[in-house]
């Protein structure tokens, strides 16, 4: 895993910095776990815009990942290393015992022809997923679930790692990526090591056009529109808007949007860090 960076040989390379994709080992993905995704360019089914800013873009394939890992027992031969248009992160073919296939978020480090298995009683290897009650104190995890059986919810993007830090009771105490620390409980499964692609954060678009190619239209600042159109719209000259919001007039910049009631705010020890 690596970065390339570019000449200035036209204004879009001059600051362009990209992946050198090294640790992909085909271009070719797994048919049989490929659905078709349908572009919706931000329109409801009445063919209203309900979500701005999204539209045109590559076509793309989505790849179906197993976030569950719940072939227990049964190890799996990583095949390859793929590249994923839907998700930041990049992903590992499994090849199980049994003959079954199965994506998953590949761990950093994760080589092909490694061997993987989920379960309880497993080693805490890099790739392995177990429950929370098995894994060492200290480890660094990934692809955690919230609720036992419905699939990992939590550090899936590029880089993304939490830290097991405690048990008290049928509750694992965990560092988020947030800094967040929360407890879940010891029954959740979550696998071990860090999300691959790190350097993702480092990558430089170079030019507009490239944000086209991912679906992404040109965004207008608030402050540009009329009065009608945004709460920091309009005004003599260039005027900076007054107080930052959302164009619905939900403050920005230090206003809680979390409800405070929520159910799950008794599991949260430490709140994230501002």
């Amino acid at each position: 895993m690596g970065l390339r960076k570019f000449s200035p040989v036209t204004p879009g390379t001059r600051f362009k910095v990209i992946s050198d994709f090294s640790e992909i080992t085909t271009n070719k993905p797994e048919k049989s776990l490929l659905i078709t995704k349908k572009k919706t360019g931000g329109r409801n089914d009445d063919g209203k815009m309900t979500m701005r800013y999204i539209g045109g873009g590559h076509k793309k394939q989505y790849r179906l990942i197993d976030f569950k890992r719940n072939k227990d027992g049964i190890p799996a031969t990583v095949k390859t290393i793929e590249y994923d248009p839907n998700r930041s992160a990049r992903i590992a073919l499994l090849a199980y015992a049994d003959g079954e296939k199965r994506y998953i978020l590949a761990p950093q480090g994760l080589k092909v022809g490694q061997k993987v298995i989920s379960g309880s009683g497993v080693s805490p290897d890099i790739g392995n997923a177990l429950p929370l009650a098995e894994i060492p104190m200290g480890s660094v995890i990934h692809n955690i679930e919230m609720h036992p059986g419905k699939g990992a919810s939590i550090c899936r993007s590029a880089g993304s790692s939490a830290q097991l830090t405690a048990r008290d009771g049928k509750y694992a105490v965990v560092k988020l990526p947030s800094g967040e620390t929360r407890m879940i409980l010891v029954t959740c499964k979550a696998v071990i090591g860090a999300v691959s692609n790190p350097e993702h954060n480092l990558i430089v678009h170079g030019k507009a056009g490239r944000k086209r190619w991912l679906g992404i239209r040109p965004r207008t600042r608030g402050v540009a529109m009329n009065p009608v159109d945004h709460p920091m719209g309009g005004g003599e000259g260039r005027a900076s808007g007054g107080h930052p919001r959302s164009r619905k007039g939900i403050p920005a910049k230090g206003y809680k949007t979390r409800a405070p009631k929520k159910a799950s705010s008794k599991y949260i020890i430490e709140r994230r860090k501002k």
